[in-house]
């Protein structure tokens, strides 16, 4: 497939900083991709979205958006890109179809109207879409300054979409949602996916929204530490295990320890079987069980492993 999204050897250093804030880093992401970058507060995530988005300029390496350089042609990158930030910039002073309005207007999607009943049809039906979507039809006009956060979640991400971009950067775009909007956002985020292949470029620290995923990406100290599927990242770093309770913890205690097999516990114990080998394991296994359950391997415990560093080598950018 081809990249919507490529980044060579990219490099951030802030003035008077010891060390990089991003350290040569280098990834591409496919069209239509479901892509997270992950990573710790301090890791060098919300530097490397920041220069991805045009909003920060790099120290060096190579950016490409969508086929277009960051540098010598940001605007064409800032027409094909939507982003929702964690920090919201709506303007309070307006309803939120004026902020809507407004945020169109900029992108060149149609020409001034100064009330919405002079719009085109089309762009009422966009709004009227999204809104239906995000839950927030009922509120469409009326002040910001009445909305809760979650409201302003729910428009900013409303007008992130108007313009139907190619490349769609989101960033903790679920923090202040209600369960039912987070569910409708991600129905809707899969349905125009599939049918206009729109790119998603998700930071989050929902980490079961990346178990969604195509791909992961996770940077820590300013350099990708790991990607590939979440199954990969996850199978590739915690072990599948079993937890049993036996009836002799004794008995089960040797009967492991001869067959060489790894294991820790007290009460209960965790034995190291993988999946695939857990049948035959225990038609084997001598020792008598009350209990046994099986636990395989999250997205969670494979991140925690991964990012897990002294306090004192996290960078603050």
């Amino acid at each position: 497939m081809n990249s919507i999204i490529s980044v060579k050897n990219l490099v951030k250093k802030y003035k008077k900083a010891s060390v990089n804030a991003v350290d040569d880093i280098s990834f591409e992401v496919s069209e239509g991709e479901f892509f997270a970058f992950l990573g710790p507060n301090g890791a060098g995530k919300t530097t490397t979205i920041s220069i991805l988005t045009t909003t920060l300029s790099k120290t060096s390496g190579e950016v490409k958006i969508a086929g277009f350089d960051i540098d010598k042609q940001s605007s064409r990158v800032r027409r094909n890109i939507g982003i929702i930030f964690q920090t919201p910039s709506l303007d309070l002073n307006l309803t939120a179809e004026e902020n809507i309005r407004f945020h169109s207007i900029l992108y060149g999607l149609y020409s001034f109207r100064p009330i919405y009943s002079l719009m085109p049809e089309s762009y009422k039906k966009r709004v009227s879409e999204l809104a239906e979507v995000l839950d927030l039809k009922n509120q469409i006009f009326k002040p910001i300054k009445t909305f809760s956060g979650g409201m302003k979640r729910k428009l900013e991400i409303i007008r992130s979409l108007m313009h139907r971009p190619k490349v769609l950067f989101l960033d903790e775009p679920t923090i202040g949602l209600d369960p039912q909007a987070r569910k409708n956002l991600w129905l809707y985020l899969k349905q125009i996916m599939s049918e206009q292949k729109t790119t998603v470029f998700l930071t989050t620290h929902y980490l079961e929204e990346a178990e969604e995923t195509d791909h992961i990406c996770i940077i820590n100290l300013g350099k990708i530490v790991k990607e590939g599927t979440p199954e990969y990242i996850k199978r590739n770093l915690i072990e599948d295990y079993l937890i049993v309770t036996p009836e002799n913890r004794n008995e089960l205690e040797s009967e492991l320890t001869k067959k060489r097999v790894k294991f820790e516990g007290r009460a209960d114990f965790k034995i190291y079987v993988k999946n695939k080998d857990i049948q035959e394991f225990l038609s084997k296994l001598n020792a008598k069980l009350k209990s046994i359950r099986t636990h395989s391997p999250s997205l969670e415990e494979a991140y925690l492993e991964i990012v897990d560093q002294r306090p004192e080598e996290k960078l603050n950018v």
